[in-house]
């Protein structure tokens, strides 16, 4: 595996790569890997010549109060693991190759990003995200890129800017990846302390009681609601938010007749954590 610090290093490779008629798969991360990033390595190494992972904690996704300095990074350790997933390349630039002098432009995803963590987070939040995934298309120019289904809102917005701008890449949603007692795995895991760590499983437990609902044929999405709701408030848990949304627009529902988003937020301890099931209208 190579570490790579430059847009030129990066394109030189996957020229080399197109010249030997291999896809090239990315995965985009902010680095301090864990077992759902690892799963995305995989599946990318599965179904592509050239695999390249870039590893980037990108400051215009944080608002000033947000973790951007104490965000977990471990350059090293993240190298060892991607190079024993088979990854070819890891991008790991600084911010001012990534945002030289003088850089101005910004994408903005109108709709999608107005509800869930960009209400909660603020507007930056995804116009950041929209803005680096679309440049890191535009210097790596993959076949695939691959994204964890924890970041929901984040697979759709990134869906939004590559239907709408046109861009030649397929993106891929894999399953999320959890811990043996449901926890979500997230980088801001390491921010639990071990009371936290307990009640953060409070999440998953809330979403399963939807589920759970929801697969017994309840489809108002206010008793769905409530029900995860109340597993929350047991735990102590104060949701930013817990919302039914549809699953491909974000529109509220008032019933999950069809594909249906259940997405948390919630601050626990130290860490700020998110999940979400999909409700299939055909359960």
């Amino acid at each position: 595996m190579r570490i790579v610090r430059t847009i030129a290093a990066v394109r030189a490779a996957v020229a080399q790569a197109r010249e030997a008629d291999q896809t090239v798969g990315l995965v985009p991360t902010m680095g301090a890997f864990h077992e759902g990033h690892l799963s995305l390595m995989r599946e990318a190494r599965a179904n592509n010549g050239l695999v390249v992972v870039s590893l980037f904690v990108n400051p215009t996704q944080f608002a000033p109060n947000e973790d951007l300095s104490t965000y977990p990074r471990d350059e090293q350790e993240d190298a060892r693991l991607a190079e024993a997933e088979g990854v070819d390349i890891l991008f790991a630039p600084a911010p001012e190759e990534i945002y030289p002098d003088g850089f101005a432009t910004n994408i903005h995803v109108a709709g999608l990003t107005d509800v869930l963590d960009g209400a909660s987070r603020g507007a930056h939040h995804f116009d950041g995200v929209a803005t680096v995934v679309t440049k890191l298309f535009g210097i790596v120019r993959p076949d695939v890129a691959y994204f964890g289904q924890k970041d929901a809102q984040q697979v759709l917005v990134v869906r939004r800017v590559v239907r709408d701008l046109d861009l030649d890449v397929r993106i891929e949603a894999c399953p999320i990846v959890r811990e043996p007692d449901g926890l979500a795995m997230s980088s801001r895991n390491v921010y639990l302390d071990p009371d936290a760590r307990r009640q953060a499983t409070a999440l998953n437990r809330a979403l399963d009681a939807a589920q759970a609902l929801h697969d017994g044929g309840e489809r108002d999405a206010g008793s769905i609601r409530a029900a995860a709701l109340k597993v929350l408030k047991d735990a102590g848990i104060h949701p930013e938010y817990l919302e039914l949304r549809d699953a491909e627009t974000l529109e509220p529902v008032a019933d999950t007749t069809r594909d249906t988003l259940i997405a948390v937020a919630a601050h626990v301890g130290a860490a700020r954590l998110i999940d979400n099931h999909v409700l299939k209208a055909s359960s």
